[in-house]
């Protein structure tokens, strides 16, 4: 795996994954996917995809080089992801058809949306 592949090439139509946060030009996604989801969300050479696994809606950017090293890894809960750039939160959710296909899986889908919207939906279904 290329370095250039997962580090985002320019400052402009940056997006985040919305499984992982991993953060990626629209064109990088499309061109290698999510290094980190891409067996599940295939988003590689599906434009389309691209656009409903991820979100330019998000707050907040964490680069992780060493996720071994880094606490701030470990308390975000990347640290067994790529290495890279990765968003605090993400705004936005996977589709419906996308999470049942990952529960069919065995995998846990846990929103990366911090927004008062979801906290508040947390707070009423706890």
């Amino acid at each position: 795996m290329a370095v250039n592949s997962v580090i985002p090439s320019e400052l402009r139509q940056l997006r985040a994954c919305l499984l992982c946060g991993l953060v990626k030009t629209l064109n990088q996604f499309q061109l290698n996917g999510c290094e980190n989801c891409e067996d599940f969300l295939k988003m590689q050479g599906d434009r389309e995809k691209v656009y409903e696994c991820s979100s330019a809606n998000f707050d907040g950017l964490l680069a992780m080089m060493s996720p071994n090293d880094s606490w701030v890894a470990r308390w975000q809960m990347i640290d067994k992801l790529t290495p890279g750039v990765y968003a605090i939160s993400v705004y936005g959710s996977l589709p419906s058809d996308v999470v049942h296909y990952l529960r069919s899986k065995g995998i846990s889908y846990r929103s990366l949306d911090k927004s008062a919207t979801s906290i508040h939906a947390f707070k009423t279904n706890w």
